[in-house]
C-alpha cells in the first residue's frame, strides 16, 4: 500500500516536471521603505511603545523594512528568498538567533495534483494571519494596527493549501513552530496548528477567517493558545472600500488552570481613492488584553487602548508612494511614556514615509 502511494506520488511528479517545459521563470524583487516620525510625547530612549513593533523609532529618519527577493516559480515548484534588515526586523526577529534574524522569507513548495491548484509549502512564510503585512505599500494605512502588530507577520513550518478552479476559494492547513517564529522557543517540543479559509463570493468582495492553535512557551510552563482572526475587505466602488477586521484570542491561565484569559481588538478602516496618484483613509481600532497576555499587564485595568488615524498616500511614478499620517491612541490606564518619564493615557504621534518597491 506504502509502495503504491510512493510510485503514485512520484508518477504525479513526473508529470508535473514534463508539463514544466519552459513555462519557468526567476524573478528579483525588493522594497525599501524610509520614516520619520514625531510622538507628542517625546519618550527618553526615542523608541515608540513596546507593544508597537513596526515604525518604532521617534525623532529620527529611519529604515521601517527594506528586503531583496529571488523568487522561482514553475508549474511543479515554487521558492522565494528574501533578506531584510531595518526597525520591523530588529523588533520582530529580536528573539531568533544569529543570521535568523535576516531572513524575511525563505521556502519552498511543490505542487500536488497536476490538474488541480494543491500545493504543499515549506519553511519561513508570510503570515496566514490578517490583512495586513510588514510591507507598507500593500496595506491601506502607514503604520499597523495595534491588531496587526500584536499577531505574526511570519511563521515557520508546512502549510497544504488549495485554490479552487476560478479563485473563489483558498483553503490551508499549516503545522507550524509556534506564534512567530523561525526557531522554536527553547523547553518546547510541541507542535502548533493553523487554518485559512478565503471566500471571495463576487469579485469586489473578500471574507477570510484564520486561526492559530498552540502553546508557545516552554513545556514546563505550557499554556494553550487558542486565536481566531476574521477580516472583510469590501470594495464599495472603483474609489472607495472599507475593510473590517477582528481578533479574539484565549489561552490558559497557567499550565494545570482550568480558567482562561481573553483578548480582542476589533479594526474598521475606510479608504477613498481622490484619484489614479492619491487617497486618503481613516481607521478606528481598540484592543483590549487586560489580563497582559500580549500586552504586558502594567497598570490595574491592563490594556485597553482605542486609536484613531487619517492618512494620505501620493503616488510618484509606478515604484514610490509617499505616505503621511497622524494618529491618536487614548488608555484606559496611563500607558504611554512622556520624556520626564511620567506616563499618561494620551499619545498622539505624526508619521511620514516615503516606500519604494522594484
Amino acid at each position: 500500500m506504502k509502495k503504491g502511494i510512493l510510485l503514485a506520488l512520484l508518477i504525479n511528479m513526473h508529470l508535473l516536471h514534463a508539463q514544466d517545459s519552459a513555462s519557468h521563470l526567476w524573478q528579483f524583487s525588493g522594497y525599501g521603505e524610509l520614516y520619520a516620525q514625531y510622538d507628542a510625547n517625546n519618550p527618553l530612549n526615542n523608541s515608540r511603545p513596546s507593544f508597537l513593533y513596526s515604525h518604532n523609532r521617534n525623532n529620527e529618519l529611519t529604515l521601517n523594512l527594506a528586503f531583496v527577493k529571488a523568487s522561482y516559480t514553475s508549474k511543479a515548484v515554487r521558492a522565494n528568498l528574501a533578506l531584510g534588515a531595518g526597525t520591523y526586523m530588529n523588533a520582530n526577529y529580536a528573539a531568533e538567533p544569529g543570521l535568523l534574524k535576516n531572513i524575511y522569507e525563505a521556502n519552498i513548495g511543490i505542487r500536488l495534483s497536476a490538474k488541480r491548484e494543491w500545493w504543499l509549502d515549506a519553511g519561513v512564510l508570510p503570515s496566514h494571519i490578517g490583512f495586513e503585512s510588514a510591507v507598507g505599500k500593500d496595506c491601506p494605512t502607514l503604520s499597523r494596527s495595534i491588531l496587526a502588530d500584536n499577531s505574526p507577520y511570519y511563521e515557520t513550518g508546512i502549510r497544504i493549501s488549495h485554490t479552487s478552479t476560478g479563485g473563489k476559494w483558498y483553503l490551508a492547513f499549516l503545522l507550524l513552530n509556534g506564534w512567530q517564529h523561525i526557531q522554536k522557543p527553547d523547553g518546547n517540543s510541541s507542535i502548533s496548528f493553523g487554518t485559512q479559509l478565503t471566500w471571495k463570493p463576487v469579485e469586489n468582495i473578500t471574507l477570510n477567517s484564520s486561526s492559530f492553535i498552540g502553546n508557545d512557551l516552554p513545556d514546563s510552563i505550557a499554556r494553550m493558545r487558542w486565536f481566531h482572526n476574521f477580516y472583510g475587505v469590501f470594495q464599495l466602488s472603483k474609489t472607495f472600500s472599507v475593510t473590517t477586521g477582528f481578533d479574539i484570542g484565549i489561552q490558559k491561565q497557567s499550565k494545570n488552570s482550568s480558567g482562561y484569559n481573553t483578548w480582542y481588538s476589533p479594526v474598521v478602516i475606510a479608504r477613498y481613492a481622490v484619484n489614479d496618484q492619491s487617497a486618503i483613509a481613516a481607521r478606528f481600532e481598540y484592543y483590549d488584553d487586560r489580563n497582559g497576555v500580549l500586552i504586558a499587564k502594567t497598570t490595574p485595568n491592563g490594556f485597553r487602548t482605542s486609536g484613531l488615524s487619517l492618512n494620505y498616500d501620493h503616488a510618484i511614478g509606478k515604484h514610490v508612494l509617499w505616505r503621511t499620517e497622524i494618529r491618536y491612541l487614548s488608555g484606559k490606564d496611563a500607558v504611554f511614556q512622556k520624556r520626564d518619564n511620567s506616563l499618561t493615557n494620551q499619545n498622539t504621534v505624526f508619521t511620514t514615509a516615503l516606500m519604494i518597491n522594484w
